[in-house]
């Protein structure tokens, strides 16, 4: 299911998406794209998903670690971190402000 907002909505708001995501557990890339559009946002693309990780690693938003594969390559596992915590709760309090204000 394609999501009916523009696609910079969804650009802007991934931060948050990916922390709220990873408060429930540790999660590689290609769960974290499935589970955001399982919420009905439009499917990420890698392009658009891994930088964004990445982003959130170099800040120390989600530490990552390498899980072995099962007959397959092994692949990235992300967690959030405290300081990730600590945005989730930041970004999401700024979000609702601005959802009421817009709304």
């Amino acid at each position: 299911m394609n999501s009916p907002e523009p696609s910079s909505w969804q650009r802007a708001v991934l931060p948050l998406l990916l922390l709220q995501e990873l408060s429930t557990g540790p999660a590689h890339g290609y769960a974290l794209g499935r589970a955001i559009a399982e919420r009905g946002f439009a499917p990420l693309k890698g392009a658009t998903l891994y930088p964004a990780l990445a982003r959130l690693e170099e800040s120390g938003l989600v530490s990552t670690h390498w899980e072995q594969g099962e007959g397959g390559p092994g692949r990235k596992v992300y967690e959030i971190s405290s300081a990730g915590r600590r945005e989730l709760e930041s970004l999401s309090a700024a979000w609702a402000t601005f959802a009421a204000r817009v709304g």
